[in-house]
């Protein structure tokens, strides 16, 4: 195991080292901004051959280099080790496009895979040298639907989530002390208690001692008509009322 990590080792730092120590200073932009064929068969070399070292590492391989101490390396088994998985197996690569700026070469290599496409993106110094890769994944427009349909699902399921821990915890309100809830199941209560309370029978009022009234009456009635020398048929005494008169 350890001599194939040497071997793979040994090839893919061969190719960085041929293109840094080959080709380096010979690199040459026109005027116009165009790129010297030397310059650019360099390049597109380079990249074709770091591509095809790249894709058929396997995970152990991945893994040592990803602790070589090279930063290039180092970067470019991360980007490869983040995509691969989406891709599968490498059916062919395409021809490779350059551009320059700000003293720097980006070199994209168009690769087709078994589930996906993609474009491992180079970035070379003006010495040639590689110092950074980043892998593009090109979804499909079927994968790019499933994956929001995927998100929608989750959005939606979150928010249903959701909303069930409030309605939950909404309904606990109903036991703690003091809440409006609670005041007004205790509320409810007494009216319902209140209403099955048994009515209390009416009193019945004391009758009236007519009987005492009437032998007044007929007293005081004997009386007037003895003051004034007649009967007590002449008049009727209807009502009895007491004076309270002030002592002097």
């Amino acid at each position: 195991m350890n001599q194939m990590f040497k071997k793979a080792s040994s090839v893919f730092t061969a190719i960085v080292c041929a293109a840094s120590i080959t080709f380096s200073g010979t690199s040459l932009v026109l005027a116009d901004g165009e790129i010297d064929d030397q310059t650019k068969t360099t390049i597109e070399t380079t990249a074709e051959g770091l591509t095809e070292t790249i894709i058929p590492l396997t995970d152990k391989q991945i893994e040592a280099y990803m602790e070589s101490g090279d930063d290039f390396t180092e970067n470019a088994m991360t980007a490869w080790n983040g995509a691969k998985e989406e891709l599968g197996d490498m059916k062919e690569t395409g021809s490779v496009e350059i551009e320059y700026s700000n003293d720097e070469y980006t070199a994209t290599v168009p690769v087709e895979f078994e589930k996906e496409d993609a474009e491992f993106i180079y970035v070379f110094d003006k010495n040639l040298t590689p110092t950074s890769l980043s892998v593009d994944v090109k979804y499909s427009f079927a994968t790019t639907m499933k994956n929001a349909a995927l998100n929608t699902i989750m959005g939606l399921g979150t928010v249903f989530v959701i909303l069930a821990m409030l309605i939950f915890l909404i309904s606990l309100f109903q036991f703690i002390p003091g809440s409006g809830v609670q005041q007004e199941k205790a509320k409810k209560k007494a009216a319902e208690e209140a209403a099955s309370a048994p009515t209390p029978a009416p009193v019945a009022a004391a009758p009236v001692q007519e009987a005492d009234n009437s032998e007044l009456i007929a007293v005081i009635a004997a009386a007037m008509a003895a003051s004034e020398g007649t009967s007590t048929d002449g008049f009727v005494v209807r009502s009895i009322r007491k004076i309270n008169r002030k002592k002097r």
